[in-house]
């Protein structure tokens, strides 16, 4: 008679508790989870951040009391460091790499530890966890929403939307645990930049506030405000744990709002540049404008009346605005070559059409 064979039971110590940590792994077709979970206390003895997922920043390896009493060696990896922590506290921190042999180790990590485990009941909290030292490099920003601030010399609400990159790392690993992790089990890369996001607005509102840049300054003084709003930015995130360096803006771009505020700037300032160089001033040539547009009114009689109107006014303003060319000597006179040549910079300039051209030309001509 046959017997039935003993259930096989094959263990992995790699992958059994995830998250990347070392522990012992179970694959069976009968057992109890109860059963797993005693053996997998039993016999990960070695407190070790094995293979962490890139993203990771800090992570619990256990808030097992048994397990951390039980353990024997300590292994922290290049770039990471080790907490402990109780009752919400933390009580102990190493940041340098080591293997240490936890049953003859007097280092003051562990000293600690054990001081705090003699007293450890079920009912208390305790966790060990690891963080990422090292630095996260060019990660991406951009503001969620336009920052508003007022434009110093032109006395009109901006807004601003800006992006570019910037690195970080975990600067203090107690206040990063208080501040941040709390009571998570793991913080990654894809957290923080939900709170970067949160948080970049105000230090660059109270930054371009503070300094006063007018909108039309921003692009030529990119590198000089990101190096302002790093300091704002470090300021603060050191109140979390972390650090931020190597901030920079690659590009700025406005609200709808704002850029037709801007556009209107450029038109203005162009007509301005348009009527100086034809001897008038920016008043005389947008009533010239204003009479020229009336004067093509052809809409309805009264319509037509009112441009007859103005046509006779833009005749008068243009003589005018001819008579008062200054001669060489400074004085204003009556120099058939200084009339011409005004007219043509109002033609060139497009503040009189071709026509209007034509007959003035005529008529100075006829002067001589």
């Amino acid at each position: 008679m046959l017997m039935d064979k003993p259930h096989q039971c094959i263990f992995n110590f790699d992958a059994v508790h995830g998250h990347g940590f070392s522990t012992l792994s179970s694959t069976t077709k009968k057992g109890s989870l109860t059963m797993i979970q005693g053996l997998k206390r039993q016999l990960r003895s070695v407190i070790e951040w094995k293979n962490p997922p890139t993203d990771a920043l800090m992570m619990q390896w256990t808030e097992n009391g048994d397990e951390i009493k039980n353990a024997s060696k300590l292994i922290v990896g290049p770039g990471q460091g080790c907490i402990f922590v109780y009752e919400g506290k933390v009580q102990s921190v190493i940041d340098e790499e080591c293997m240490i042999e936890l049953d003859t180790a007097n280092i003051p990590f562990w000293t600690t530890i054990k001081k705090f485990m003699q007293l450890f009941e079920s009912e208390h909290k305790v966790g060990i966890y690891f963080y990422r030292k090292s630095k996260v490099l060019d990660q991406k920003w951009g503001t969620p929403s336009p920052i508003k601030y007022d434009d110093p010399k032109y006395q009109f609400p901006v807004g601003l939307k800006a992006f570019g990159n910037y690195s970080y790392c975990i600067y203090d690993p107690k206040a990063f645990f208080v501040s941040v992790v709390g009571s998570h089990q793991a913080f990654n890369a894809h957290d923080f930049r939900a709170v970067m996001s949160a948080r970049i607005i105000h230090p660059i509102a109270d930054y371009l506030a503070e300094n006063q840049y007018s909108y039309a300054e921003i692009d030529s003084k990119r590198e000089e405000i990101a190096r302002g709003i790093s300091i704002k930015l470090s300021i603060a995130f050191r109140k979390l744990g972390f650090d931020i360096t190597d901030f920079r803006i690659e590009g700025t771009d406005f609200d709808e709002d704002t850029q037709q505020r801007i556009n209107r700037i450029a038109d203005l300032t162009t007509e301005a540049h348009a009527a100086k160089a034809v001897g008038m001033n920016y008043a005389d040539m947008q009533k010239l404008e204003a009479m020229r547009d009336a004067a093509q009114n052809e809409g309805g009689g009264a319509g037509m009346g009112m441009g007859l109107g103005a046509g006779i006014g833009l005749g008068q303003a243009m003589s005018q605005s001819l008579t008062e060319v200054p001669s060489a000597d400074g004085t204003a006179g009556n120099d058939p070559m200084a009339k011409l040549t005004q007219l043509k910079k109002m033609f060139e300039a497009e503040l009189i059409t071709e026509q209007e051209y034509a007959d003035k030309k005529q008529h100075i001509l006829e002067t001589l």
